[in-house]
């Protein structure tokens, strides 16, 4: 028997078990057995996706065919609203198919969803529901979002910056956002330093996003932010959400974050032990970094491991190493193992592999190491 690893593997017959008997408690006539079955001959070969569709359409299926009474019927399951720190896959991860059918199933009521997915959002999360609400219902949509932003659930607020993000991962992209971002811009607005840390994480995200296809509009809104809100939440949001600019070596992020002194910085040594590797193993990188000025600094250090495709080229990928606050002349060591180990995105090939040290996005070092397989 295969065994199954990630979120995927919880959607199969014992969730709709779950599901099933919380509906059954406030509808009698839900056929619990007949839909764990359905369920169980519909998943195989199926992605976390596709699966929690199929339990979608089990429900769809098998509850009343007027739709505000079926999503009448599955509020009634949704229990008590999850506390700051409680996490939507590890507490509530059953309702996502619940989401799932208001998103499928709710686009011709529009009212109905949207209350729906406000009390589904304080449970688990409508991030992905609330996508094809944006582009079919979107001025009423909009108008949701924007009270949304200022409702009294740290939930509902984090569900108003994290649904409008251009380029939420595992979602569509929406590219009238991605066109213009300023309406997103104005529902982060009231959030920049809302007191919740599931909030502002999201609201990070959102801006970095932005900085990816708007990096001037990302830039201007940060250095607003800093200015007219100088809080450890917003200094906090800022700082995350310039991470993709500040990688690049964007000269303008490395200030407003605090970054300074580039001209003045130099890596005098730096080298890779074993330079030799196989896969699974481990170089250690050592470098120096050295203040040259009167005036101390604090500088942001990365390294970029330029890694081999099959087709002999080389793709960048830059890794955070450290943030240091150097004294005049001061010259300091760093040292960071390097594993080189296959993950879900990315596959290693042989070849050399170049290894630069970029500090406040310049890159002032180069070795390298020779991957064999």
């Amino acid at each position: 028997m295969t065994t199954e690893y990630g979120l995927k593997r919880h959607f199969n017959g014992d969730a709709a078990r779950l599901i099933g008997g919380k509906i059954r408690e406030v509808h009698p006539d839900f056929d619990v057995e007949e839909y764990a079955a359905e369920v169980e001959r519909r998943i195989p070969g199926k992605e976390l996706k596709d699966r929690v569709l199929v339990l979608a359409e089990g429900l769809r299926s098998r509850l009343p065919e007027d739709y505000p009474e079926s999503v009448k019927i599955l509020l009634a399951i949704l229990g008590d609203e999850l506390a700051e720190g409680e996490g939507m896959f590890n507490v509530s991860w059953y309702l996502m198919p619940v989401a799932r059918f208001v998103e499928e199933y709710g686009l011709d009521h529009p009212e109905v969803s949207l209350d729906a997915l406000v009390e589904i959002t304080k449970r688990h999360t409508a991030e992905y529901a609330i996508r094809p609400f944006i582009e079919q219902h979107h001025e009423l949509t909009m108008t949701r979002m924007v009270d949304w932003a200022r409702d009294p659930s740290h939930n509902v607020r984090r569900m108003a910056s994290e649904g409008v993000r251009p380029r939420l991962p595992w979602a569509r992209t929406l590219t009238v956002f991605v066109r213009d971002p300023q309406p997103v811009l104005d529902i982060l607005e009231p959030l920049r330093s809302d007191p919740s840390e599931y909030v502002r994480k999201s609201v990070a995200n959102n801006l970095n996003d932005i900085s990816k296809d708007s990096p001037d509009l990302a830039l201007a809104t940060a250095l607003r932010w800093s200015q007219e809100s100088p809080t450890p939440e917003t200094t906090w949001i800022v700082r995350h959400a310039l991470r993709t600019l500040v990688k690049k070596g964007n000269q303008e992020a490395l200030a407003i974050v605090g970054v300074t002194g580039g001209e003045h910085l130099r890596v005098p040594s730096m080298g890779l032990h074993p330079r030799t590797l196989a896969l699974g193993e481990s170089t250690m990188i050592r470098l120096d970094v050295e203040n040259t000025d009167s005036r101390r600094h604090t500088v942001t250090v990365d390294y970029v491991v330029h890694h081999v495709r099959k087709n002999g080229q080389r793709i960048p990928k830059v890794f955070k190493l450290t943030t240091l606050d150097l004294a005049p002349g001061e010259r300091r060591t760093v040292e960071k193992s390097h594993p080189v180990r296959e993950v879900s995105t990315r596959r290693y090939y042989a070849g050399e592999h170049l290894v630069d040290i970029q500090v406040n996005g310049q890159v002032l070092a180069t070795d390298r190491f020779d991957l064999r397989l």
